[in-house]
Parts: structure tokens; C-alpha cells; sequence
């Protein structure tokens, strides 16, 4: 939970996405050690290429696509080398539509490994195309991913939160995807629906 308004990474969110926000998919990615015997040179980096959101791509029409959302990539294990299962990514590639090569499961021009420690904190816009890849190191590589969109898009996931409500403050709440006013609340937000607005408000200079 306290990952979720963070407040080093959570200003960097609003300060891209702007108030009208929420948290709309998350997930842990265990990305297991290879067998035993197998190597990079024998088993290549098992790239697979992509965009985040799935129908999304195909549903907006314009080009380049919007943003319309961005995750958080919270790294727990050391991926400071490569080789370690890193997270690849294609530097400007979020202004393309199209995958920029013929085979999403080889390396494009200008791609590169993402190194970082445990602790780090990865920000990627959703429409960057990018790969986790296999992992030859002596532990598996585990990220928490937290990705925000704005309040008028459907849930990624099937979010079981109402347990957790009532121990949230209103700004929380409105991150698990409370409407106050309910569903028009999504698209035409009062006050009440998004406590994060007077916030930034108060403490953007």
C-alpha cells in the first residue's frame, strides 16, 4: 500500500499523468533463473517485444497513440549487470506505432538493457516497446510494476480493494477507484471524486 502514493515516485506520477488519476493495473513479475547448464550463448536472451494495453493499440486511432497511462517498476533484485532477466527497452520508441523490426523476439537497433540495484524505481511511458529477457543469474529477478492511468479507464485487473478502503485516506481511496459521485464521476469529476486535484493544488509552487 505504501507504494502506492510514495511520495518519490507518486509527485513524478501526478506531475506526468496530472490529478484525474488512479491505480489501474499492478502486478509482481518472478522471473526465474534459467536450468542448469543452459547459457546465454546457448540459449539467447528469450526476448518478446511489445506495448502495454493490449486492445487499446489497436482501438485508438491516432498516431503517434496517447499516453493514457505509465507504470512504476519497483526493481527488489539486482539487475545491475546484464544477463540478470533485465528489463530492455527501445529508447523513443513510444512515438511508434509499429514495432521498428521484422522479429519481436530479436534485438532492434538501439535497444538496450535496463542495469539498475534493488530499490530502484523505473518509470516507462506504456506505449515504449519493451522485453523482459531471460535470466542467467543466481536468483530470480522480481519487480512490482504499478501502473497509473487516468480515472476514465477501465481496470486492468480484477482489483479487490474494498477491504482495504476504509483504512485509506480520500486521495488512497480515489487511487483504488472510488467515485464519490459515481459513474459519471469518472469522466466529469467533482471535487469530491478527485481529493488528489486540491492537493497538487496546494502543494505544486
Amino acid at each position: 500500500m505504501e507504494l502506492i502514493d510514495l511520495p518519490t515516485t507518486f509527485a513524478e506520477v501526478w506531475g506526468l499523468l496530472g490529478w484525474n488519476i488512479q491505480l489501474y493495473h499492478t502486478h509482481l513479475t518472478v522471473n526465474p533463473t534459467v536450468p542448469q547448464g543452459k547459457t546465454l550463448e546457448s540459449g539467447g536472451l528469450e526476448l518478446g517485444w511489445h506495448q502495454d494495453s493490449g486492445q487499446i493499440n489497436v482501438d485508438l486511432e491516432t498516431s503517434p497513440r496517447p499516453r493514457v497511462s505509465l507504470k512504476v517498476g519497483y526493481f527488489l533484485s539486482d539487475t545491475s549487470e546484464p544477463g540478470r532477466g533485465n528489463f530492455y527497452v527501445l529508447p523513443g520508441s513510444h512515438l511508434q506505432d509499429e514495432f521498428p523490426g521484422a522479429d519481436r523476439k530479436a534485438m532492434p537497433d538501439g535497444a538496450i538493457p535496463v542495469c539498475v540495484p534493488p530499490g530502484t524505481a523505473v518509470f516507462f511511458d506504456r506505449r515504449l516497446w519493451h522485453s523482459g529477457s531471460a535470466n542467467y543469474w543466481h536468483e530470480p529477478r522480481r519487480v512490482l510494476f504499478y501502473g497509473y492511468s487516468y480515472r476514465w479507464l477501465r481496470p486492468r485487473d480484477d482489483m479487490r480493494v474494498a477491504h482495504y478502503l476504509m483504512g485509506c485516506d480520500p486521495i488512497r481511496q480515489q487511487l483504488l477507484g472510488e467515485s464519490v459521485t459515481g459513474g459519471r464521476g469518472y469522466t466529469s469529476p467533482t471535487e469530491e471524486d478527485v481529493p488528489l486535484k486540491e492537493w497538487v493544488v496546494q502543494h505544486s509552487g
